[in-house]
């Protein structure tokens, strides 16, 4: 029953979608110095965005059952992926009427960005931004950054030039996750000729530029502590820098679908909560 369940949350995606609330969550206990109402307009909204975009993933496109464990899992329970997505759909669908004008703008461009990484950029183009390397990690990184560090500040009615270090931090805290999961897929990518970002540089300077990743985390979470002194949050950052870099170094030695979804993915539902719950501590 456990690993049906986690099965279950780790395929569906539900567990990126926590995940993703989670950051958010870090980013509003920031800018507002409380923990903000269990489920926001925001981060219903959020929540449902990620399930929609993940599984559609899925639905758009035909996998084979021989490439991993999650795949098999889509083979055999395709259904969730439906039933899911609509969940994901009608949840975003309402929250949105709640929300600002300016996040309506923000969710155009972060929904052209999220679609067609998946579908093509034009339709007489089979190309997707998932098949154009760079531009790929850039893509995720960035629509992660907006999702759970931009859109909590224009929730908030905050001027994004306040908070330049949030945004930087979450940035490159992202990007280090990307990179571990390009690295997952390197293989795959390049039998179908997609030349991300490891299979350029190759793995072991990719690891590299994860390390230097996580030190440019924690430095930015310092000049972060120096403009918004909390000793709290600070060591939040610290021990998720180095959960982050042990969670990594295990997927290196036991890389499977399951670990990377929830080890590596499980590093924003950390670095989340501790932010959260420790920030009050100057």
């Amino acid at each position: 029953m456990i690993k049906k369940f986690t099965d279950w949350i780790l395929y569906t995606s539900v567990f990126a979608g926590l995940c993703a609330v989670a950051l958010c969550v870090a980013t509003e206990r920031l800018i507002t110095g409380f923990l903000p109402p269990g489920m926001s307009p925001l981060h219903v909204f959020i929540f449902g965005c990620t399930l929609v975009v993940y599984n559609a993933h899925f639905l758009l496109r035909k996998f084979s059952p021989n490439i991993s464990d999650r795949y098999a899992w889509t083979a055999r329970n395709s259904v969730w992926h439906y039933v899911v997505f609509l969940t994901g759909a009608i949840a975003s669908g309402i929250s949105i009427f709640f929300l600002p004008l300016d996040i309506w703008i923000a969710c155009v461009v972060l929904g052209a960005l999220s679609f067609t990484y998946t579908l093509p950029l034009l339709p007489f183009n089979k190309t997707r931004i998932r098949d154009l390397g760079w531009l790929k990690i850039l893509t995720l990184t960035l629509v992660w950054t907006i999702v759970t560090s931009v859109l909590p500040l224009l929730y908030y009615e905050q001027s994004l030039l306040d908070y330049p270090f949030e945004i930087l931090l979450r940035f490159v805290f992202m990007f280090v996750l990307c990179v571990a999961f390009d690295i997952r897929d390197m293989q795959t990518d390049r039998a179908r000729e997609i030349f991300t970002l490891p299979n350029l540089i190759g793995a072991e300077n990719s690891y590299k530029l994860i390390n230097v990743g996580i030190v440019v985390f924690l430095v930015l979470s310092v000049v972060q502590h120096v403009r918004y002194p909390s000793v709290g949050r600070l060591a939040g950052a610290v021990i998720a820098a180095a959960a982050t870099k042990g969670a990594i170094e295990y997927t290196k030695r036991h890389p499977s679908d399951k670990n990377y979804l929830g080890i590596v993915d499980g590093m924003m539902l950390l670095y989340g909560c501790l932010v959260a719950f420790f920030s009050h501590y100057k």
